[in-house]
């Protein structure tokens, strides 16, 4: 009988795919929900935290980038954190991803909900949420190549959208609402932290190399051109934001760029912004479930997470039960949660897995020594944020650190249960 070779994902996703996983994962719930709460922190200086969380979330790519050179493969933080810092660390940084992602797909499809339900406010907002997150599952199943396709189109609807808010909005800008602007406040950094989470995504690339062609170069680079073309579109569409509604208004809206679009009274503007609000969240919570599911399934083939989810569907070679799984998950937190808390939360959790893939990239010791110490500060800028989030929401602090000790008792009770498992001796009996 010929032995047959164990199912492998399939390298399908190019580039420009690469790229636009990535900038579908990153512009989306942030700048068209998260605006809002930002502004709330920040007032008008809200792009000057839009800069430093870009800034930030740049810094901690150059380490991703870093890794992925040196070794692509799935699962991104958990793989490099087990290898260069320890077993732990890497189901840590693995473990808080998964938390960090279920949460955000909870975020965006509650903003999709918001938008919705601004045109059909009869329409429960957290069923709404729930459906989303079943829907994109099923769509998952078929394979990375199909969601990517799909991606794709969401992702070009969404850039035209906001091109069209900020070339509208700007003719309809009133500068007076940028005042006062005060950029070196404290609630500046605070804005920081909560619009982080719109950058969030610009590792999820790195999740999924296995499945990309050309890994060493095309990952790396698609990491660094979507978090370009994200941090310009973010600056541009939160300048016309303030102009045209003023943080105030922004600040009081849970779907703040169609509240900002109505002051030009025009119909169509805002319709066609509503529709750009669906599509970008909706694209993320594609993403997400992507990220989820290729993470879940690098740790349960390393038997940190229960073997069935390593399984590949003999058709399309897609992890199927790891991508149910989460997309129940997303759709039951959706049902439950508001959304600043999910913010918060998720929030924590990636700014925990990107300070173990720092130590990691710190550990290896490749490219150039003037990049050497990048990831030091790329480590720096982790904790400076989590100070952040301990003032701002300590509740998330709370939340992140109980799923953190859930983490460490699952990891210890299966490596204990798996230590005696493998000391039984073997009978027939």
């Amino acid at each position: 009988m010929e032995k047959k070779e164990p199912r492998k994902l399939k390298r399908s996703i190019g580039l420009w795919s690469a790229v636009a996983i990535n900038v579908g994962a990153i512009i989306g719930g942030g700048i068209f929900v998260v605006t809002g709460i930002v502004a709330g922190y920040a007032g008008s200086a809200l792009i000057i935290s839009m800069i430093i969380a870009g800034v930030i979330a740049f810094i901690t790519a150059f380490s991703f980038a870093k890794l992925t050179t040196w070794q692509p493969v799935e699962g991104g933080a958990y793989e490099y954190g087990r290898q260069l810092v320890s077993p732990y660390a890497g189901f840590l940084a693995g473990w808080m991803w998964l938390v960090a992602n279920t949460f955000v797909g909870a975020a965006v499809s509650l903003g999709f909900a918001y938008y919705l339900n601004s045109v059909f406010p009869s329409l429960p907002t957290g069923i709404v949420a729930a459906a989303l997150c079943l829907a994109f599952t099923g769509l998952n199943l078929f394979g990375a190549k199909e969601s990517a396709n799909v991606n794709n189109i969401l992702v070009a609807v969404k850039l035209a959208v906001l091109a069209f808010f900020v070339v509208f909005g700007v003719l309809h800008m009133n500068t007076g609402n940028f005042a006062p602007f005060t950029p070196l406040s404290s609630g500046v950094l605070y804005g920081t932290f909560f619009i982080f989470f719109a950058y969030g995504g610009f590792a999820r690339v790195s999740v999924i190399a296995e499945e990309v062609k050309d890994p060493k170069r095309n990952v790396p680079r698609a990491l660094l051109l979507s978090l370009g073309i994200s941090i310009v579109v973010y600056v541009l569409v939160g300048l016309v934001a303030v102009g045209l509604l003023g943080p105030v208004g922004l600040a009081a809206s849970p779907s703040p760029l169609s509240s900002a679009i109505r002051v030009t009274d025009s119909s169509l503007a805002v319709q066609i912004v509503l529709i750009g609000g669906l599509v970008a969240t909706a694209s993320v919570l594609l993403t997400a479930i992507l990220g989820v599911s290729r993470m879940s399934y690098s740790m349960a083939r390393r038997s940190d997470l229960p073997s069935a989810l390593a399984r590949l569907h003999h058709r399309f070679l897609t992890p199927y039960y790891s991508i149910a799984v989460t997309g129940v998950l997303m759709a039951g937190l959706a049902l439950f949660a508001d959304l600043k808390s999910v913010v918060a939360v998720s929030t924590f959790a990636l700014l925990f897995n990107y300070s173990i893939t720092n130590v990691a990239a710190f550990k290896l010791k490749n490219g150039r020594r003037l990049w050497r110490f990048m990831p030091l500060l790329g480590l720096a800028t982790c904790f400076m944020l989590l100070a952040f989030i301990l003032m701002a929401t300590p509740q998330a602090w709370l939340v992140g650190v109980v799923f953190l000790v859930a983490g460490t008792v699952y990891y210890k009770a299966q490596k204990k249960w798996r230590a005696q498992h493998e000391k039984k001796p073997f009978s027939l009996r």
